[in-house]
């Protein structure tokens, strides 16, 4: 194990058991996350992002079940396993070594309570401080991340600010532990440009004053391209392609990856110029595909082979890639 991996997944499988049917939401993720790095997960609405990230923390609610793998935090005691962590243990390991900014704010923090009462409470939880010492670091921790007066804002409720400003009460509660690890899920979105240009330059900024990693969620490959040093291209529950960011997005290999890219505006394109979109839809989860999950979209597809073979995942260069096109033992077989 190398000695600066901070997080790692392995074969993790989070399931839905509906009476409908079992959906495989994230099934069979294997990921790692890098002491400083900023690891990207990218891909469609409804591909599992936000469940794989929910899984790491056991924030999973019923019928939600994790149904196996590994989630192993390296801490400086010691790895610490979270899938089978006690109650005890997860207080200690959430927003202590990991923490989480959620997709929407407004959801996610209470509206009868001040920002700077949620904050102070997070800080007491976890660390032993008094009522005043944990309002201090409240207002440091706002005006750290931009908040103007922040000794008014401390005070005020959740729908008394903007949208961006929430997002940046919720990344300061975030922070209030000083975390090994931050998952942002989305926190850029609902937000106009300028305000989402702020928010990513303040979590660079933190990332390099705290020395953190950042897993970073999102559909946007721009915003993906603009931070993150790691990608992760995930799609019906798997990660189709892993590796370098700037080789996943300068030479994607995987025939989705391919196909998000041609998706994507791009500066100089011709003003009549349509987008290319991906064709298909993302499958229901009750008529998941055999094989590679992505063969009825994929142009590249080998017939008789990727209906029902599912491919492994396999080096190519510096990354890893799921796909049968790269995968010589099936190819020849």
């Amino acid at each position: 194990m190398p000695a600066d991996v901070l997080l790692e997944i392995e074969d993790l499988r989070t399931h839905f058991l509906l009476e409908d049917g079992d959906v495989r939401a994230v099934d069979g993720v294997d990921l790692r996350v890098r002491k400083g790095e900023t690891l990207a997960i990218v891909g469609e609405s409804g591909c599992g992002k936000s469940v794989m990230a929910r899984s790491i923390l056991r924030l999973v609610d019923p019928p939600g079940r994790i149904m196996g793998g590994r989630i192993t935090l390296h801490r400086g005691d010691g790895p610490v396993e979270l899938v089978g962590a006690n109650r005890k243990l997860l207080r200690q390991v959430r927003w202590r070594d990991i923490a989480m900014v959620f997709q929407e704010p407004m959801a996610s923090l209470s509206l009868v309570h001040t920002i700077g009462s949620q904050i102070v409470e997070a800080v007491r939880l976890h660390e032993n401080a008094g009522k005043a010492e944990a309002r201090r670091r409240a207002i440091d921790l706002l005006d750290r991340v931009g908040i103007p007066m922040p000794q008014r804002r401390v005070d005020a409720y959740p729908f008394e600010l903007s949208g961006g400003m929430r997002q940046r009460a919720m990344i300061a509660m975030a922070l209030s532990c000083r975390p090994g690890l931050l998952i942002a899920d989305e926190p850029t979105t609902a937000l106009d440009v300028t305000t989402q240009a702020q928010i990513l330059d303040l979590l660079a900024d933190l990332q390099e004053d705290l020395g953190m990693a950042i897993m970073l969620i999102t559909h946007d490959l721009g915003v993906a391209a603009q931070v993150a040093d790691s990608m992760a291209v995930m799609y019906l529950g798997r990660v189709v392609e892993y590796g370098p960011a700037e080789q996943v997005l300068s030479a994607p290999r995987h025939p989705y990856t391919q196909a998000l890219l041609r998706s994507m505006p791009r500066l100089g394109r011709a003003a009549r110029t349509r987008l290319t979109a991906i064709k298909g839809m993302v499958p229901p989860p009750y008529a998941r595909p055999g094989g590679c999950a992505f063969h009825p979209r994929c142009d590249s597809v080998l017939a008789g082979r990727c209906e029902t073979v599912t491919p492994r995942r396999v080096p190519v260069d510096e990354r890893e890639v799921s796909c049968l096109l790269y995968d010589e033992q099936e190819v020849n077989a």
